[in-house]
């Protein structure tokens, strides 16, 4: 039966020899994703970005009807309130009070 400094040895060898697989796996599959965007015309930038390009938004903002008492603004439209809008209720303040003026 082995002793432990063998098998820690062993250990040892085995976790060096599997990373010097994977750098050379690495580098292959880095060569095989660069041909891919050259192949289609894919630019570091869209990668980054998740692929989206630089698409606009088709979705307007609504503007803002209140302010907060720190700046923040909100439009009061549907979703999530703030968490400023939330803190106001919960105290048994008034929104309107934070009302935009227009």
């Amino acid at each position: 039966m082995p002793t432990y400094a063998e098998l820690k040895a062993q250990a040892e060898a085995l976790l060096k020899q599997a990373e010097e697989v994977r750098q050379q796996e690495r580098a292959g599959i880095i060569a095989e994703i660069r041909a891919k965007m050259v192949e289609y015309g894919i630019s570091a930038e869209e990668l980054a970005s998740g692929g989206r390009g630089r698409r606009r938004s088709t979705r307007s903002k609504a503007e803002p009807k209140y302010r907060g008492p720190n700046g923040e603004l909100w439009s009061g439209g549907p979703g999530r309130k703030p968490e400023w809008v939330r803190q106001i209720l919960a105290a048994g303040g008034d929104i309107e009070q934070y009302r935009i003026a227009r």
